[in-house]
């Protein structure tokens, strides 16, 4: 009798359908527009260097990369439609307060993916590092070719971000910057060519990981302060003290120095030969900065600012390995803050 009721239940159990599973929710990616060289369309399929950027929408970008709906539910929004030269201080303190946001009122947001131009998205990554009060992905893309080019660039450049952006390795390393498979901290990365797909490069510290088609592999994290370590706050804010940078090189004019300060920066980065040196012209046009900071980067592209008796006396700070675009924007930041030399100067001791 138990044999004859056990056989029947597993009859039973056979007749009945099984019930489907429910499908495993993917993470959820805001992917922000703003245009540049991989929202681009050229004349032709060879047109690799003359193209209009910020043609093509974020949504546009997505619908192209089908595979990305395998990897992540996506939220796309349009900041901007510009090339990456015409990026403003406005930009930045929009994108800043809307990351801020989607990850404050969307708790189920694994990351942010930013589409930007390739000239000033290092510039971009830095600010965003700094103002960025969160510890979850946020990761820079671009492309080197126009959408429209035989072998366009941005496509796998947009998939691999969107992966990163999933990834929980990259939680808490601070703004990312993903192009070519290769991973880089927004802190140490920059454009070092001007037409070459692997342009993005560390010269100092080297790529923080790869994209891979199996993985996303991390081998160092970033230890300079940033995002939630980051004492920063742009929310507010409308824009940001008055920085600008100038170029050493044989026997400089005083006049650019001069016209700055007549018109009242409140900063200066001097991107100075060698290890941060300026002429002794320079020096006397900038001995008489009254109120005005001034950092010295350099133009070497990778290297130290060490401190150096001549200069700090004067109160000349060092960017440490900071280029001066990126010495600009911590200094603007810092500016927000403070106009104390020693605050400062330890401030881009800690960034």
């Amino acid at each position: 009798m138990l044999l004859a009721r056990r056989l029947l239940v597993l009859l039973l159990a056979a007749a009945v359908p099984a019930l489907p599973q429910a499908a495993k929710s993917k993470p959820v990616v805001w992917i922000l527009s703003t245009g540049g060289t991989i929202a681009s369309q050229g004349a032709s399929s060879t047109s690799l260097t003359d193209y209009k950027a910020g043609v093509l929408t974020g949504r546009d970008l997505v619908k192209a990369v089908p595979e990305i709906a395998e990897v992540a539910d996506v939220k796309v929004e349009q900041i901007a439609n510009v090339g990456s030269p015409n990026i403003t201080i406005a930009h930045w303190l929009t994108l800043a307060t809307r990351i801020n946001r989607i990850f404050t009122e969307e708790p189920a947001t694994a990351g942010v993916v930013i589409t930007h131009g390739t000239n000033t998205l290092e510039e971009t990554a830095y600010f965003l590092n700094l103002t960025v009060k969160h510890d979850r992905p946020v990761v820079l893309v671009g492309s080197m070719r126009p959408a429209t080019a035989i072998s366009a660039d941005g496509p796998l450049n947009l998939l691999n971000a969107v992966r990163t952006a999933t990834s929980p390795a990259a939680r808490g390393k601070g703004v990312l910057v993903v192009l070519n498979d290769e991973i880089s901290a927004a802190r140490d990365v920059t454009k070092t060519n001007t037409l070459r797909v692997e342009t993005f490069r560390s010269p100092d510290s080297g790529y923080l990981g790869f994209v891979d088609g199996d993985q996303i592999t991390f081998y160092r994290s970033p230890t300079r302060r940033h995002t939630t370590a980051s004492e920063f706050d742009v929310q507010g804010l409308t824009e940001l003290p008055a920085v600008e940078i100038l170029y050493s090189y044989v026997q400089p004019s005083p006049i650019l120095i001069q016209a700055l300060l007549a018109n009242g920066v409140k900063g200066i980065v001097m991107a100075g030969t060698g290890a941060g040196l300026v002429s002794d012209v320079e020096k006397a046009a900038l001995a008489k900065a009254k109120g005005t900071v001034i950092v010295r980067s350099n133009r070497t592209g990778s290297g130290r600012v060490p401190p150096r008796q001549e200069y700090d006396s004067s109160g000349m700070i060092g960017a440490d390995n900071l280029n001066p675009q990126k010495a600009r924007i911590l200094l603007m930041l810092a500016l927000t803050k403070t106009t104390d030399l020693v605050e400062i100067r330890r401030m881009f001791a800690e960034y």
